[in-house]
């Protein structure tokens, strides 16, 4: 079907694709073209986006475009590193902040005209770069401006380019939906877009791409599978879908029979369940490195998958292999032209990348974010409370355990001299007059300024429970310090000691310990998820502590709608201590944290 579009220039941001859901969620098809498509081939678009990246405008390899897109007549809208880019191709100067942003600032809003017309003087957007422009292009007039960044958001309403260096995209940007509806509004193109209709165009497509074939559909009883198992239902009925439901040993108490039970009341009929809990553990041995691990999950799965096929006497030749990959999953992976890779999806690894090459695998969801997932799943006739499940990674518990090996040089280092450091820094900076902060000799996952950065928490000791208070904290942390991509606070435990390593890997008793207490929190929670808009709980084993042969937990509940961003959930203080004291109760346990990172500068996951 002919659809007037939007284009979305990608430059490797963490967030392109996300702009073209936002635009499709407005009601508008769009498409993802790379940066250097030609200006001759864009022609055919009614608008054009230029998406963030994660390097600098100066840098060698770093991507352009064709500078004719001015030329075109047609409206142009560039965020992040996209605002930096035309402002640097059309005369304006670009430098490296004095201060990194990432995380919340407030607009100023000085011209409210043009896509920022109807806006609030004052709102909330989310940031994430280091360089910004100090000097905008001939032409150009500012329309707003944060504490440490000028030229936030600029206009030239006579050739209708706009650009911002915040991200409206994200569902923390309060008015980022009103701007990005204002430039459909300039660029006058029809609203002909929906759900409904993707449905109808991917159902032609599942059918065009499978023919004759039949579809082995990896399940895990999470919302993204299971969408992906009913639209392949839907389009090839259920006795050319097998569903297998693989048993890995590190997903949650009593989760396989769980979902199981789920899938078959939903109507599930060709579902099967494969217990490789032994085959996963064993391959996970000795193994320390987060990128590690995710590969031999993700290998071991198709592994399984070909185990399965043999015992089943499946011909391959008749069969192609079904994921519920979502788009979130290709883009940390480093899935685009360039894109910085965050981490290894279990469903991106390079076997898997392999087979998708040779056109052995199908996703039909590979295009959508977990929002336009759930959408689907409602407009299939799934059960709500299947469609709103928790998401649980597909590696499980795998990236909730920290693992530490004999060759770690973490232990060698000496933090005391940073933790001094961004100790004073707080007390001079917020209301934490009390705070004392340990940086953990341990490495977690972060993206800052759409680069994958792999980092050092920082524990805060304090007495101070001002959720806004703490909030800055972080904030203040985590753009101040290169060191330190994470802030936790202490909410059991105690401050006394130097903390050190534990060295340990995925053993079972350590699955079996993080699946009791991650089983005791979701039991306090119980009926809580809701009130505090908790999107996900992941809870971390870390093998750190101040006592000699003993662990942490970390809690990390966070409030999100598509995963590319998250902002961390404030739960009730009273609830928080019944938590942290029923897992203060396992005697493997010294300290219970509470994570106080938003995404950026940290990933959902720690691995």
């Amino acid at each position: 079907m002919f659809h007037e579009k939007i284009a979305v220039l990608d430059f490797g941001g963490q967030y392109a694709h996300l702009i073209a859901n936002r635009i499709r969620r407005l009601g508008v098809y769009s498409e993802i073209r790379d940066s250097d498509t030609s200006a001759d081939e864009l022609k055919k678009y009614k608008g054009i986006i230029f998406s963030g990246g994660p390097m600098s405008v100066y840098a060698k390899n770093a991507p352009h475009c064709d500078k004719k897109i001015f030329e075109l007549g047609i409206p142009v809208f560039g965020i992040c590193y996209g605002h930096q880019l035309m402002q640097y191709l059309l005369g304006g100067e670009v430098i490296s902040g004095h201060t990194k942003e990432y995380g919340f600032a407030d607009l100023m809003l000085e011209q409210p005209v043009g896509i920022f017309g109807g806006l609030k003087t004052k709102s909330r957007v989310w940031m994430s770069h280091g360089d910004t422009v100090i000097r905008p292009a001939p032409g150009f007039t500012e329309a707003g401006m944060t504490v440490d960044c000028e030229n936030s958001a600029l206009f030239d309403l006579d050739r209708h380019f706009y650009g911002v260096q915040f991200h409206p995209e994200v569902t923390h940007t309060e008015e980022g939906m009103k701007m990005l509806d204002n430039f459909l509004n300039v660029c006058e193109v029809k609203r002909d877009w929906s759900i409904e209709q993707f449905i109808e165009e991917e159902i032609n497509e599942i059918k065009k791409k499978i023919g004759d074939k039949k579809v082995f559909l990896l399940v895990s009883g999470g919302v993204d599978s299971t969408v992906a198992f009913a639209l392949l239902e839907k389009a090839l009925g259920s006795e050319r879908v097998f569903g297998m439901m693989v048993d890995t040993g590190l997903m949650r108490f009593e989760e396989v029979k769980q979902a199981q039970k789920s899938l078959e009341d939903a109507g599930f009929k060709n579902l099967h369940v494969a217990d490789k809990s032994n085959e996963f553990l064993n391959a996970l041995k000795g193994v320390s490195d987060p990128e590690e691990k995710r590969k031999i999950i993700g290998e071991m799965f198709w592994t399984v998958k070909e185990d399965v096929a043999e015992e089943l006497k499946l011909n391959s030749d008749e069969w192609l292999m079904g994921q519920g990959t979502i788009y979130p999953d290709t883009i940390e992976t480093g899935g685009t032209k360039h894109a910085d890779k965050i981490k290894t999806h279990h469903n991106r690894v390079d076997l898997v990348q392999k087979m998708i090459k040779a056109g052995k695998v199908i996703e039909p969801l590979a295009q959508l974010y977990k929002d336009e997932v759930r959408d689907l799943g409602q407009k299939l006739g799934l059960p709500h409370e299947m469609v709103w499940r928790q998401p649980f990674p597909g590696p499980g518990l795998g990236v909730r355990i920290l693992c530490i090996d004999d060759s770690d040089s973490e232990a060698e280092k000496d933090f005391s001299i940073l933790g001094q450091n961004i100790q004073t820094n707080l007390k001079s900076k917020t209301g934490l007059d009390d705070v004392i902060s340990h940086v953990l000799p341990i490495n977690s996952v972060g993206v800052q300024g759409d680069e994958r950065t792999y980092r050092h928490p920082v524990a805060l000791f304090t007495k101070n429970h001002d959720w806004e208070v703490l909030e800055q904290a972080s904030t203040a942390v985590t753009n101040r310090f290169t060191e330190v991509n994470r802030v936790i606070l202490a909410i059991g435990g105690e401050v006394d000691g130097e903390f050190n390593l534990k060295h340990c890997d995925t053993s079972r008793d350590r699955v079996k310990l993080l699946q009791k207490i991650d089983y005791t929190v979701m039991t306090l929670m119980n009926g809580e998820m809701e009130k505090y808009k908790i999107w996900q709980f992941p809870v971390v084993l870390i093998p750190v502590s101040n006592v000699e042969g003993k662990e942490s937990v970390v809690l990390r509940p966070i409030v999100s709608t598509e995963a590319m961003t998250a902002s961390f959930a404030k739960i009730d203080w009273e609830l928080l201590d019944k938590i942290s004291s029923e897992i203060m109760k396992y005697e493997e346990i010294s300290h219970v944290f509470y994570d106080l990172t938003h995404k950026p500068p940290g990933t959902i996951e720690w691995e």
